[in-house]
């Protein structure tokens, strides 16, 4: 196989999408215990949605994933489509559909970037998006009462699509961007409020793996 047609072809399409993509190595991906505490005691969408936790694997899973591949690329999401400054002052309390148009482009650009490669020959290639996904107005985890049961993913319409995100899965983006040269902070909000972002300046990452 030629890698170097492949890279060729992931720049194209990353360039097409309005991202960067930044190769690293596997080995500086970093997974953390903290992260995965962090899901559970500190996000609103845990056991919410079928691209988190619990319904995706832990720790020692994503370490041993890792462990299969040697290529790895950060795809650099700059800002939040179609959303200035000026329309902060609108942000409500359920922020995960106001950001709607950032996690859809997050999650379609990395998908297409994973089925490029598969269909290149990389048939191990496989990403992480960001952020909790959003293809469904209201996922079939939310919809489920009762104890928290993997069955339920057999109600997700969008099997195909749906990724786990970097943070979900236990990795550490803050540690692992920031070793890779790439610029991330924590995003300000507002009196210090849980999703009252203020500044549309933030910068999210997907990754995807490739052997």
């Amino acid at each position: 196989m030629d890698y170097r047609r492949l890279k060729k072809g992931l720049v194209e399409i990353a360039t097409k999408n309005n991202v960067t993509i930044h190769e690293v190595r596997t080995k500086d991906v970093l997974v953390s215990e903290w992260v995965r505490w962090k899901c559970q005691f500190g996000c609103k969408g845990y056991a919410k949605h079928l691209s988190c936790p619990p319904y995706v694997p832990g720790l020692e899973k994503t370490r041993e994933l890792l462990a299969e591949y040697h290529k790895a690329y950060l795809i650099r999401f700059a800002g939040i489509p179609g959303m200035t400054d000026t329309d902060l002052g609108s942000m409500p309390k359920n922020w995960h559909h106001f950001l709607k148009g950032l996690i859809v482009w997050i999650h379609e650009t990395i998908y297409e970037l994973e089925q490029h490669a598969f269909y290149q020959g990389y048939y191990k290639a496989l990403g992480f998006a960001a952020y909790p996904c959003i293809f469904c107005d209201e996922c079939a985890a939310e919809q489920m009462q009762g104890v928290v049961d993997l069955s339920v993913k057999r109600n997700c319409p969008h099997g195909e699509k749906v990724r786990t995100s970097m943070e979900a899965a236990g990795i550490d983006v803050f540690a692992t961007v920031r070793k890779a040269g790439l610029p991330i902070s924590v995003v300000p909000c507002k009196n210090n409020e849980y999703g009252m972002i203020t500044t549309t300046e933030i910068n999210s990452y997907g990754l995807l793996l490739i052997e």
